[in-house]
């Protein structure tokens, strides 16, 4: 087993697909059952070794330094890094480039969930002596990269290779990346895996599809994560936070003669009124139902207050 100690953990994303559950939170801090999505991604590196970690943030930075800002997570070092103008991933990476240090590094997508094995990825980086590795999926997207003996040979059909494999959104970087951003630009990190593919750079990945993986990018994939969680009882190995699946949080008051039907989620303070009727919904903390409301398959943010009758909309 090879050790790697630091990661970049992707929080700038603007959400717009999630709108307007992302309108008061970003997308990466939306609760995951009562678990905040990114602290996922957190615990899955740490399991891996990693105890330093840098967030980049765009938009609603201060709900970031709300969550890590004084004490980090978990006992381990969280530095956050706003980004005024979105970078994109790679502009992104080449903007913490002062905050990591010699060694390589792994970069892990704040709106992913998943429980694949990392640990064979990091080691066939050493290995084979990468200056890059990718995680690679057979996913429901469309195969964007070219992968043929252990090397990356395209991305994005840059040299005409039809792709085999999605990028699963986690990869590990030697330090020799930080070069070939250019400094304060807007830029995606796959013009700069093209070319460096093309400059004889070795590019490698490994093929990860044990384990589930989700990309939640929008609504549909938001609940399809939690009905899975709930119908399949699913649980990371890598997750350590107690209760985190707790369908009523402990704070919450439900009166005792509201109904919560199918994997209906009420977190932290939320109020259910008397005879109010819940089905495949989702409260946000703080979120407050009235009585004799009825709710199927609604999405109620954090202190946001649903009454009357309601189906597959977010309040």
């Amino acid at each position: 087993m090879y050790p790697i100690t630091q990661g970049f953990v992707l929080g700038a994303g603007l959400g717009i697909r999630l709108k307007p559950l992302t309108d008061d939170l970003p997308k990466p801090l939306v609760p995951i059952f009562q678990k905040p999505l990114i602290t996922f991604a957190l615990d899955h590196l740490i399991e891996l070794g990693v105890s330093r970690f840098v967030i980049n943030t765009h938009r609603l930075p201060e709900v970031f330094q709300s969550s890590f800002g004084e004490n980090g997570y978990a006992g381990h070092s969280v530095t956050l890094v706003h980004e005024p103008v979105l970078l994109q991933t790679g502009g992104g990476i080449k903007n913490v480039e002062r905050y990591l240090g010699s060694e390589p590094f792994v970069t892990y997508s704040g709106d992913i969930l998943t429980n694949m094995d990392l640990q064979p990825l990091i080691d066939e980086h050493f290995r084979r002596g990468n200056d890059v590795s990718l995680a690679l999926r057979e996913t429901r997207f469309a195969p964007g990269v070219a992968f043929r003996d252990h090397r990356v040979v395209d991305i994005s059909s840059r040299y005409g290779v039809a792709g085999n494999y999605d990028f699963a959104n986690i990869a590990v970087w030697n330090r020799e990346i930080f070069r070939r951003i250019p400094p304060h630009r807007k830029i995606s990190f796959i013009p700069i895996i093209g070319d460096w593919i093309g400059q004889g750079g070795k590019i490698g990945g490994l093929v990860m599809n044990d384990g589930k993986w989700f990309n939640i990018g929008s609504r549909a994939e938001y609940l399809e994560v939690h009905r899975t969680i709930f119908h399949e009882r699913w649980n990371p190995h890598h997750v350590k936070t107690p209760d985190w699946r707790l369908s009523i949080h402990k704070t919450a008051i439900v009166d005792p003669s509201a109904q919560l039907r199918g994997w209906t989620v009420v977190g932290r303070d939320c109020r259910v009124g008397a005879g109010a009727i819940l089905e495949d919904t989702i409260l946000w903390p703080g979120a407050e139902i009235a009585s004799k409301s009825y709710l199927q398959g609604c999405i109620v943010r954090s202190k946001k207050k649903a009454s009357g009758i309601h189906r597959n909309i977010d309040i």
